[in-house]
């Protein structure tokens, strides 16, 4: 997180994180977390990433709990973009920045979720049903 999207590693100092496989979970630290160590955990918390091909990816709801604190790998769009996105569309960008995902925010105080910037173009992460969610709590 701190190395793509500049979000400072201190930010998940209470949290312990869990791996299962290709995914991986973030919780709250906290004593009773220890009595459970010895467990088979299938999951729990809230889920943070998944390896997808060659790149790790952060869940919708992992960056729009932690997004606000990118320095980096943020894009604001406007609505007409965020339509182009929703509808399958890729919007151009000049960005400076190694291929991977972006966070995508609206009004540059919004986070949305996650685009993927492949060769000068995003293309949305963001399924609809979470959008819909986002944007019916702001």
């Amino acid at each position: 997180m701190e190395g793509r999207f500049g979000i400072p590693e201190y930010i998940f100092d209470s949290y312990l994180m869990f791996r299962r496989k290709r995914t991986w979970w973030l919780v709250n630290k906290a004593s009773q977390i220890e009595l459970a160590s010895q467990l088979k955990i299938w999951q729990v918390g809230l889920k943070a990433f998944q390896r997808v091909g060659q790149f790790v990816k952060p869940s919708t709801r992992m960056i729009q709990c932690f997004g606000h604190h990118a320095t980096r790998a943020r894009i604001a769009v406007t609505e007409a973009e965020l339509s182009d996105l929703l509808a399958g569309n890729r919007i151009p960008t000049d960005m400076d920045l190694d291929p991977g995902y972006v966070i995508l925010s609206l009004r540059k105080n919004l986070v949305l979720g996650l685009g993927l910037f492949l060769k000068g173009q995003i293309r949305s992460q963001i399924s609809r049903k979470e959008l819909r969610e986002t944007m019916l709590q702001s």
